[in-house]
């Protein structure tokens, strides 16, 4: 397995940011930054879409434990649809940064869009998720904390199937949003037909 870089700075205090749930039909935005040093362990950290169920749940405690700071925001449907997705992302990003105690020097950031936070240097770096631990470990969190979201929602609306899908527009998730029509979790600015797009890239066997 590839081993992620530390670091994409030199010397700085740097934070990775990331969010999930951007191309979910329903449910919040989520995102998480996160500070490691130079002696945090990679322990088979990696790109959360990489890892199965069980290793994803362990490594969030590891990060927990041993990160020497993470934060995790989430933004609801409402924000989503008045300010669009991309917009929405990036301010769960900023919403992440602007609780972590510590304030970074530099910041590194999952795809390639991002608005500047506080006179703060950034990076975007597409798919980096893949390259800088500090990003991996931020969509490890994310995803797990959002995850544990869509489960608890899914007791008050079973028939969507949020505990598998997490929200994603799977079959029985369209075949309920056709019969049943959208609960206040689901965004009304969503086309069906462009969350499609994203269905074969995402294993909703492991939530």
């Amino acid at each position: 397995m590839k081993e992620l870089i530390h670091k994409f700075s030199k010397s700085a205090v740097e934070a990775g940011c990331d969010e999930v749930g951007r191309g979910c039909l329903c449910g919040p935005v989520v995102a998480a930054a996160v500070i490691l040093d130079e002696n945090f362990d990679p322990y088979f950290v990696k790109d959360s879409k990489k890892l199965t169920a069980k290793v994803r749940w362990e490594l969030d405690g590891y990060i927990r434990r041993h990160a020497t700071e993470f934060a995790i925001a989430e933004l609801p449907p409402a924000y989503i649809d008045h300010h669009n997705i991309l917009n929405a992302s990036i301010h769960a990003m900023h919403m992440a940064l602007d609780q972590l105690q510590k304030r970074p020097e530099f910041i590194v950031v999952d795809g390639n869009r991002f608005h500047p936070y506080q006179n703060i240097a950034h990076q975007c770096i597409v798919k980096g998720d893949d390259k800088i631990l500090s990003i991996a470990a931020a969509s490890i969190l994310a995803k797990n904390y959002r995850d544990r979201l869509m489960i608890s929602l899914h007791e008050e609306f079973p028939d969507y199937g949020w505990n598998k899908n997490m929200g994603y527009a799977t079959k029985q998730h369209r075949d309920a949003l056709n019969r049943l029509g959208p609960t206040i979790h689901h965004r009304r600015s969503f086309r069906l037909e462009y969350e499609l797009s994203v269905i074969e890239e995402l294993d909703f066997e492991n939530p």
